[in-house]
């Protein structure tokens, strides 16, 4: 039996519009057959960070960026036109009125299509975020070495 085809995607951007478009590619991949491994990294990791709950992190500097960057799917803004908000609000709409998935239920579907859902390990360890700072569809939290197996081995390799 042949080995399905690889793609991997580094998510670096905790924008909106940018997670939207790394879910998008990584579920039509994973509809195709394709083995999908999404890396969350830096910003990125707000994508993935819970809604709910306070992060606990150590040391007076992790603390304050943790709260200023509580991050989670329902924070997240349009890396343009984001209007004090409004512009964000209005995408939000435009995407109900035509049944486009929100980034929650994008998150749902990827993890039940067996999409690899990885964050930093050392991202997670500049910024002191623990492992339950995470939604549970996150699989493991993992290092760059391991990410770059998974993107040697694959046919698409994305950074968004």
């Amino acid at each position: 039996m042949a080995e399905k085809e690889k793609m991997t995607i580094v998510v670096f951007s905790g924008d909106l519009d940018k997670a939207l478009a790394a879910f998008i590619l990584a579920t039509t991949g994973a509809s195709m057959g394709m083995e999908v491994s999404m890396f969350f990294t830096f910003w990125g990791l707000n994508v993935i960070k819970k809604n709910k709950g306070s992060i606990e992190s150590k040391g007076l500097m992790r603390k304050m960026l943790n709260v200023m960057n509580r991050g989670g799917s329902k924070r997240l803004k349009l890396s343009k036109f984001h209007m004090l908000g409004l512009g964000t609000w209005m995408m939000k709409r435009m995407m109900k009125e035509v049944n486009m998935p929100s980034i929650d239920e994008f998150i749902t579907m990827a993890h039940e299509m067996g999409v690899k859902l990885l964050a930093c390990s050392t991202t997670c360890g500049v910024m002191g975020l623990p492992e339950n700072s995470f939604r549970p569809e996150v699989d493991s939290i993992v290092g760059a070495a391991y990410f770059l197996n998974e993107s040697r081995e694959a046919k698409i390799s994305l950074f968004i």
